[in-house]
């Protein structure tokens, strides 16, 4: 048996190279820990420490169970604070959306040119933004949600769950809205003083729940 060796032996630097190139395999960073197993790591071994440290004195159970209450203390905290106003913060996020249109005018500034338009005899104008104020003040107490596309039908849909003895006068409400604005039947002074009704009623009746309307492509 012949055993041949090399003629020439690579120099350090070549060596090195060689080296280098072979640890860039991929299947050797494969073999390597990831970030997620070095913190779990971490957060296991600094348990560990910190429970090993204090169970061999007398007051260390004592110890664990503050740490624990703390924890639950915090996380509930944590929910109060950053949990529960989801709904207003989704809110928020899309302050202008009403039935299709833009407008960033605050519940109470609809209301105010509402009854501008009914003064001047414009009963449709006035039915329109009477009916966004109804909603905007709805969305602006965090009881129904407004989304871009959302519906004056799915609004009062909505609304009507969280005010079901209001649920009729919700969905006349809408009607009377669709009727001004796409099928163009005049409103009526009489429209006008039901629609400010049932929102006067709404602005001091407690919602039984919260709602929040679907995202819909389109406008209505």
């Amino acid at each position: 048996m012949r055993f041949f060796w090399p003629t020439a032996w690579p120099d350090p630097d070549e060596a090195q190279d060689l080296i280098e190139k072979e640890l860039s395999d991929p299947r050797y960073s494969a073999a390597e820990p990831t970030w997620w197993d070095k913190l779990v790591t971490s957060v296991v071994n600094f348990w560990n420490d910190l429970f090993s440290s204090v169970t061999s004195d007398i007051a260390g159970p004592y110890i664990v169970w503050i740490v624990a209450a703390v924890i639950v203390v915090l996380i509930i905290a944590a929910f109060f604070i950053w949990g529960r106003p989801r709904l207003s913060i989704t809110s928020r996020a899309t302050p202008d959306a009403l039935f299709g249109e833009d407008d960033g005018r605050s519940a109470a500034e609809l209301r105010e040119a509402a009854d501008a338009a009914a003064r001047a005899g414009d009963w449709n104008q006035a039915l329109i933004l009477r009916m966004r104020a109804l909603a905007r003040g709805l969305d602006e107490r965090g009881i129904v949600v407004l989304s871009p596309g959302a519906t004056v039908q799915q609004f009062a849909h909505e609304a009507s769950r969280s005010f079901p003895r209001h649920g009729g006068g919700l969905h006349e409400a809408a009607r009377l809205f669709d009727n001004v604005r796409y099928v163009r039947i005049d409103g009526t002074p009489a429209d006008y003083q039901s629609l400010a009704s049932l929102d006067s009623d709404l602005q001091s009746t407690r919602a039984e729940k919260l709602s929040a309307l679907p995202t819909m492509a389109g406008s209505a």
